[in-house]
């Protein structure tokens, strides 16, 4: 059974400010994709959001055998990750159309293999 990350970025100043009438058709989508991978045979084995960006801690090595840490994400960009799913599944086809039918209702998806 293979393993994929779907990852969920979205602006993340826009997404922390959303209007309640956005957030709840929001949750109702993540509700209808959780039954869709149910009812395809897809096991969620977890799916969170994360805190926010700004809460980060990136680590890089400083090159002299320790690391660098800073504050903050990798990268400063307005889009951020802000959620995930981590699913198991041996239908590929079928977890790619459902994450489709999920994009198709608003959300920004990246579908990742993870690496056997």
């Amino acid at each position: 059974m293979s393993r994929y990350l779907i990852l969920l970025p979205a602006p993340e100043a826009e997404w922390a400010n959303l209007p309640p009438e956005v957030h709840e058709k929001g949750m109702a989508s993540h509700g209808q994709f959780h039954m869709d991978l149910a009812e395809g045979g897809h096991t969620l084995v977890l799916g969170h959001p994360l805190e926010p960006s700004a809460q980060a801690t990136s680590m890089r090595p400083d090159g002299a055998g320790g690391a660098l840490v800073t504050a903050g994400p990798f990268t400063e960009s307005a889009e951020q990750i802000v959620g995930f799913y981590l699913v198991e599944t041996d239908d590929e086809a079928g977890l790619r159309k459902a994450c489709e039918e999920f994009s198709a209702r608003g959300e920004l998806i990246e579908f990742r293999k993870l690496a056997e």
